[in-house]
């Protein structure tokens, strides 16, 4: 009997365990594979998710770790975490630059509490940053649900094809949220 899978694509950030770790936490079943495991492989296992990973490429260096855009064309639903954010949003048409400013550490973040992801959840939280690029320009599509005072693009959500992507750190416990 194959049960249901979440993959976690390790594009070599930091927080891949923890990631997988708060999946399986979930109740969900959840396997870590390298970015470059073949399309064929990731498909036949009928995942119910996946999920990018950060990692300290900028995707628009030669020799960046890129996917091919047959996977979104798959119907898989698909969470972008740091690096896999702007993986997104740079294989289907967005722009990722450098910002003026690195964010790193504890920040401040706004969220479109409008949005079903962020329902019953504060407007404004603390989460954990750690990047230097950030999508300029989103793929048509897209809009924006949360932003800090750096960067305003920071989770975008295109409801049709089933993708979300975050350019922060989800914290690991939030106080007075009740798990949320």
């Amino acid at each position: 009997m194959q049960h249901e899978i979440v993959i976690v694509l390790d594009f070599g950030g930091q927080y891949n365990q923890l990631i997988a770790r708060r999946v399986r936490e979930c109740g969900v079943y959840c396997e870590i594979w390298p970015y470059d495991t073949p399309l064929e492989k990731i498909v036949s296992k009928n995942p119910k998710g996946i999920i990018f990973t950060g990692g300290p490429s900028s995707v628009y260096e030669p020799n960046a770790p890129m996917l091919s855009k047959e996977l979104f064309e798959k119907g898989i639903p698909i969470l972008g975490i740091c690096y896999g954010n702007q993986l997104i949003a740079y294989v289907l048409g967005g722009k990722v630059s450098r910002a003026l400013f690195r964010e790193y550490g504890k920040t401040q973040i706004k969220y479109d509490i409008s949005s079903p992801l962020f329902s019953g959840i504060p407007e404004h939280s603390v989460c954990w940053m750690s990047h230097t690029d950030f999508v300029e320009k989103l793929p048509e599509g897209f809009k924006v649900l949360a932003s800090t005072e750096i960067v305003q693009l920071q989770r975008l959500e295109m409801i049709l094809r089933r993708f979300m992507e975050f350019n922060f750190i989800l914290r690991l416990s939030i106080p007075n949220m009740d798990g949320k």
